[in-house]
């Protein structure tokens, strides 16, 4: 039963005697676990912890409460049925006798799960039932739930089977549709399943909960009716409001910074990427280090170590600054390589062309496309992150060592770019800028004016730049002649080869010193 009318006796006759709401948690076996006494319209429920568990786990626990003024179950019941993921919650009414009268329960629907992100949810996720008193009650409260757990393990074995490893439910705060779309690419490039979308436009970002009380109940039902265990936003979070967001849902919250920190770490395969990669992991972690443990015992006081000593948080957090520093002596010395490699380059006197521009704009197509090389490239952003060079040789003779570089982002996450600087520093010395731009793209404007801040923050001024419009044989003929007279620059298709001697022609041109240009002018673009 989920509730006995022997304790729906009691509970009601305590609530009418005392003028207010009762309540109490009971666990699957019928034991009373926490009792509460609220006022005559509100009960609020004690903290019962973080639940530990994937998103269709449930608490164990089902909230069984009194009404005094005939209230059916209210918004608060619901709520706190979705956010405690309680198992059910039912509300007695106590008559004017003290005696129970109707009683009404709610639970999640299981035909509400469903698997796909596109597929439509009903607009009422809860099952709701009513009887006279609580002997009417037709409901087998054991059954109920081992089907209801049932169902969402069907669901996640489904996934398993389909080998979704993490499930998303993907967050949009901003307002701006491109850059929410932006976020389902990474999330994509992440290898991370998207298992359901929200979006909710706020005038400001809730300080604590992010998206507000209302939302939270919204997105947490999302997320145990979709199987999704994490939850990704299209902003950055302060720690205060990622832990507040976990401690209240139960899930892990990614912000930008951390999905974009992700896709770096699988994609950096040589020494100079994984150290520059660990040392933004770390430099972003530092001030998310919790003070959980600073209740622990400190650990190096005692006989010969009378004092404070340090926490667990503290001895964390002074072997991360450690580590920073000796990554960052590394990346130096690496540096100072690279710095070396080009004076040497300087000395045969090679020309350096360096391929920038917006993640997936088909950088490293195209020089697959002009040295015939097999440079990993797909429909991916940040494919490359490792910089890769190769030798271009000129029909009439020369040649010029063409750098593949990372793709830029609108945003950059600042600890990102300042570990990555080292290896962008070879693009000051270019002596051309390759800048690739997605023709089809219709944000192309926004895209290029945020890698030219991009420049402008990694100090890259006076590098004569060449715009390349690429995936030219996705545009109208018209628009893209349109987009070469505005830019200056020239059209092209990597994946078709087509345009790659107009480009090569006007590269060598950029190159030679032209009659009354002075050296370091930005030429196009």
């Amino acid at each position: 039963m989920v509730v006995t009318g022997e304790l729906a006796r009691h509970l009601c006759g305590l609530s009418r005697e005392l003028g207010r709401q009762v309540g109490v948690l009971l666990s699957r076996d019928g034991a009373v676990r926490h009792v509460m006494v609220g006022d005559a319209t509100h009960l609020m429920l004690p903290d019962i912890g973080r639940l530990r568990g994937g998103a269709g786990r449930f608490r164990g626990l089902r909230l069984v409460h009194t009404h005094l003024r005939g209230e059916s179950l209210t918004g608060d019941d619901l709520n706190d049925l979705a956010l405690l993921r309680l198992d059910m919650v039912a509300v007695v009414q106590s008559g004017e006798d003290g005696l129970p009268g109707a009683v009404e329960v709610a639970y999640l629907d299981p035909s509400a799960l469903t698997e796909g992100v596109d597929e439509a949810l009903p607009e009422d996720p809860f099952v709701r039932l009513q009887a006279g008193n609580v002997q009417q009650l037709e409901l087998d409260f054991s059954s109920t739930m081992e089907a209801l757990e049932e169902e969402f393990a069907r669901v996640a074995d489904r996934a398993r089977g389909r080998g979704d490893a993490e499930r998303a439910l993907v967050i949009g705060v901003q307002p701006d549709d491109d850059r929410f779309a932006e976020v389902l690419e990474l999330v994509r490039s992440a290898g991370v399943t998207i298992a359901g979308t929200i979006r909710q436009r706020r005038a400001r970002v809730h300080p604590t909960t992010i998206v507000g009380r209302g939302k939270l109940q919204e997105l947490i039902l999302e997320a145990m009716r979709r199987n999704a265990e994490v939850a990704i936003f299209d902003i950055n979070l302060k720690p205060a409001q990622a832990r507040a967001f976990e401690d209240a849902t139960g899930m892990k919250a990614i912000d930008r910074t951390q999905l974009i920190l992700d896709i770096f770490a699988q994609r950096a395969h040589s020494r100079d990427g994984r150290l520059q990669v660990e040392l933004a992991q770390l430099r972003y972690s530092l001030p998310r280090l919790t003070d959980k443990d600073a209740g622990l015992s400190r650990l190096t006081g005692g006989i010969g170590g009378r004092g404070p000593g340090e926490t667990v948080m503290e001895i964390g957090r002074r072997r991360i600054r450690d580590r920073i520093r000796a990554l960052e002596k590394q990346v130096e010395s690496l540096s100072k390589q690279r710095d070396l490699r080009r004076r040497r380059r300087k000395q045969q006197q090679i020309p350096g062309l360096s391929i920038i521009g917006y993640t997936n704009a088909g950088k490293s197509t195209l020089l697959n496309a002009l040295t015939k090389s097999r440079i990993e490239a797909g429909e991916r952003l940040f494919m490359t992150l490792d910089p890769t060079s190769r030798r271009l040789r000129f029909p009439d003779g020369g040649e010029v060592i063409i750098t593949d570089t990372v793709g830029f982002i609108s945003d950059l996450p600042p600890d990102l770019m300042a570990a990555f600087r080292a290896t962008l520093e070879e693009l000051r010395e270019a002596d051309l800028l390759l800048h690739i731009v997605d023709a089809a793209d219709p944000n192309l404007e926004n895209k290029i004016i945020a890698v030219n801040r991009l420049l402008e923050d990694l100090e890259v001024i006076g590098v004569p730049t060449l715009m390349v419009l690429n995936k030219a044989d996705l545009v109208d003929p018209e628009l893209i002649t349109a987009l070469v007279a505005r830019y200056h620059g020239v059209a092209v298709s990597a994946t078709q080869r087509t345009g790659l001697a107009d480009l090569i022609r006007v590269a060598q041109e950029s190159l030679l010193p032209a009659e009354g240009l002075p050296t370091g002018q930005r030429i196009h673009g």
